[in-house]
């Protein structure tokens, strides 16, 4: 299993529309095949919604 890192975040996510709430950025990351670790990470983020894949990002790793 693939560490989870921003890349694979950032493939996972492509073409998401912002602001998205956490099951549209499920739905994009399984069209674009993402790992289940990948699609499972998302689908448990704590926030319910998102502005930017930055935000995306802050959640998943805690950086800014």
């Amino acid at each position: 299993m693939a560490e989870t890192n921003p890349i694979e975040l950032q493939k996972a996510l492509k073409g998401a529309p912002y602001p998205a709430d956490r099951e549209k950025l499920v739905a994009v990351a399984k069209k674009n095949k993402a790992g289940s670790d990948m699609v499972e990470k998302i689908s448990h983020l704590g926030q319910k919604s998102f502005e930017s894949p930055a935000d995306v990002q802050k959640a998943v790793f805690g950086t800014e």
